[in-house]
């Protein structure tokens, strides 16, 4: 396994440039409650350089996360009685990304039969690049060797609950103590690319192994997560391969949350200041 240490860049912009050369994403993501955590992933991936961002989410919870953030497009998708997105939203899933570089999936989006029929669909899709998140992944663990059917180019960010379950869910032989271990192993059997989310963040596939530097205690709040995975899907948008995206975008968001903790304090930081500071991290990190 090579030890990257090496922080990865995102192209110049040609003067000419217009908003398709920067990627066009969608963030399937929301529920009834949860509608926040759509719109924080839907505006870090604006933050990070996005030309078009999508969000689909359940129809009821729609208007709530449109209004937070005018500067991207929303999909209203089909919903069940609970306010989750339902099997019947699976058409209108596919037809959004068709049209789209990158599809992040599981930011406040539930627990459910729908969602998880939704997720296996998505599997399906030859070299989709897929970024999965939060319930997404709660999703996934219950996906009875989901690595068999997948055919996408996923990058998975669990916490460490999560990715106790996708182990368990998975491998029979116990979970190592190692965090490094950990991403190294489960990224090799299901040949993904795994961000194992915590202090000192691991980023780990079936090569290469890096250990973020960036990040602090006040990131430990609900959001920030959500955050993460706009950013790390706005850079597989931009070009960048499914490694370095996730590389460059924990260190990113983390050196965001540095910035926030400086000027809020590690006890006052919400997920939203990591937004408000990622101008400020791009600007340290590449001088732009």
């Amino acid at each position: 396994m090579k030890i990257i240490k090496i922080i990865p860049k995102l192209k110049p912009r040609a003067i000419n440039a217009h908003k398709g050369d920067f990627g066009k994403v969608c963030i399937i993501a929301g529920s009834l409650g949860f509608g926040g955590a759509a719109a924080l992933a839907g505006k870090s991936a604006l933050r990070s350089g996005s030309g078009l961002v999508r969000v689909a989410t359940a129809k009821s919870v729609l208007p709530i996360v449109a209004a937070i953030e005018p500067c991207f497009t929303t999909i209203p998708l089909a919903e069940d009685s609970n306010g989750k997105i339902s099997a019947k939203a699976i058409d209108a899933v596919l037809d959004a990304v068709a049209e789209n570089d990158c599809v992040a999936f599981g930011p406040g989006i539930g627990v459910s039969a729908g969602v998880k029929s939704v997720l296996e669909n998505l599997l399906r899709i030859e070299n989709l690049r897929l970024v999965v998140d939060a319930d997404g992944l709660n999703n996934l663990a219950m996906l009875k060797g989901w690595h068999k059917i997948n055919k996408t180019q996923m990058i998975m960010t669990p916490h460490p609950g999560e990715m106790k379950r996708l182990w368990n869910g998975l491998l029979r032989n116990a979970m190592p103590d190692d965090r490094q271990k950990i991403a190294e192993e489960f990224a090799k059997e299901t040949n993904t690319t795994v961000v194992l989310k915590g202090h000192q963040t691991v980023v780990a596939d079936m090569e290469k192994l890096y250990v973020n530097t960036t990040g602090n205690p006040g990131m430990a709040t609900a959001g920030t997560g959500d955050c993460l995975t706009g950013v790390i899907t706005s850079f597989c948008g931009q070009g960048l391969n499914n490694f370095d995206a996730a590389v460059l975008g924990v260190y990113i968001h983390g050196l965001a949350g540095d910035f926030a903790a400086k000027e809020k304090g590690i006890i006052s930081m919400i997920a939203t200041d990591i937004i408000d500071f990622l101008p400020a991290a791009f600007k340290a990190a590449f001088g732009d």
